[in-house]
This record gives C-alpha cells, sequence and structure tokens, in this order.
C-alpha cells in the first residue's frame, strides 16, 4: 500500500502565507516527478507546481514569483511554500507523485486526500 498524506492548509488573510507538506509512506522502491495541483469549486483540477527527481521545476504561471515547491528525497516529502496568497488561490490542493514499488514495476500516478486552502479576508 502506497499513502501520501498532506497538511498545512488552513483560512489565511489575502498576502499571507502558508507551507503545505505531503509524505508518501507504504511499499516505494523510488518516487519519479511529484507535484502540488488545486481544484477550486466548479473548476477543473489544475497544476499548480511539479519537481522531478532531480530537482527541475515547473510552475502555472499564475503562481509563479509566489510559490516554491521542494522535496526531500530522504524523507519522500514534497513542500508548497506559498507566498503572497490571493483569494482566487482558494482551493482543495492535492499532492501527486509518481511511484514504484519495485524495481520491475513501472512508475504509477498516487493522489493524497487533499487539503482546504482558503484566502479570505
Amino acid at each position: 500500500q502506497v499513502q501520501l498524506v498532506e497538511s498545512g492548509g488552513g483560512l489565511v488573510q489575502p498576502g499571507g502565507s502558508l507551507r503545505l507538506s505531503c509524505a508518501a509512506s507504504g511499499s516505494i522502491f523510488s518516487i519519479n516527478a511529484m507535484g502540488w495541483y488545486r481544484q477550486a469549486p466548479g473548476k477543473e483540477r489544475e497544476l499548480v507546481a511539479t519537481t522531478t527527481s532531480t530537482y527541475i521545476t515547473n510552475y502555472a504561471d499564475s503562481v509563479k514569483g509566489r510559490f516554491t515547491i521542494s522535496r526531500d528525497n530522504a524523507k519522500n516529502t514534497v513542500y508548497l511554500q506559498m507566498n503572497s496568497l490571493k483569494p482566487e488561490d482558494t482551493a482543495v490542493y492535492y499532492c501527486n507523485a509518481e511511484i514504484r514499488k519495485e524495481l520491475r514495476m513501472l512508475y504509477e500516478p498516487y493522489w493524497g486526500q487533499g487539503t482546504q486552502v482558503t484566502v479570505s479576508s
């Protein structure tokens, strides 16, 4: 079994900051890309940021310069530092990871349960 557990969401005022964490656990041989996605009410899930196992990062244009993704490979954990938050950042944030459970297996995508981020005064 593989689990992704997110933490760090909450309510914050516009201009504030939050840090999300996502830890992968279980039968893990290796992890390839890790990332964060979000889904606002009535909208499609969208990519926020991703990072490869060699720390190459990619960001949605809407968060560039405000959000920073990082990972700790030793802890199988990915983080999302969110600064200068705006009301339009309000969404459920989901962690994603491409995980291989055994050497002979392919990488498969796994998702966390989601954590709510609300930006409001």
